[in-house]
């Protein structure tokens, strides 16, 4: 009884560490602000919000923003884990996007 209960808690242990992040848009929001907004403010003008509010935004569905806030986190050396690419995901989505 003692072996079935300690294998118990080892799977409850061992599958909680391996339980995705739940994304935290406030963090998101940190991120982004710290490293988006130059960037963005350059090419639209204003706070850079544009981009996202624009009439013929690239973005159609929250995949597709998974995928762009990976390519920028790569190309402007941001060093963001993925965890803090899903925080920004959500942080956009909610403030912009509203994907389901």
């Amino acid at each position: 009884m003692k072996t079935l209960t300690a294998l118990f808690c080892s799977v409850l242990l061992v599958g909680g560490a391996h339980a995705a992040p739940v994304a935290d848009s406030k963090a998101g929001k940190i991120l982004h602000d710290k490293a988006c907004i130059s960037c963005h403010a350059r090419m639209f003008g204003g706070d850079g919000s544009k981009i996202y509010t624009r009439a013929d935004r690239k973005i159609q569905n929250a995949q597709q923003l998974a995928a762009r806030i990976s390519g920028c986190n790569a190309n402007t050396g941001a060093g963001w884990f993925p965890e803090d690419e899903a925080h920004v995901a959500a942080y956009l989505n909610q403030q912009y996007y509203k994907f389901k």
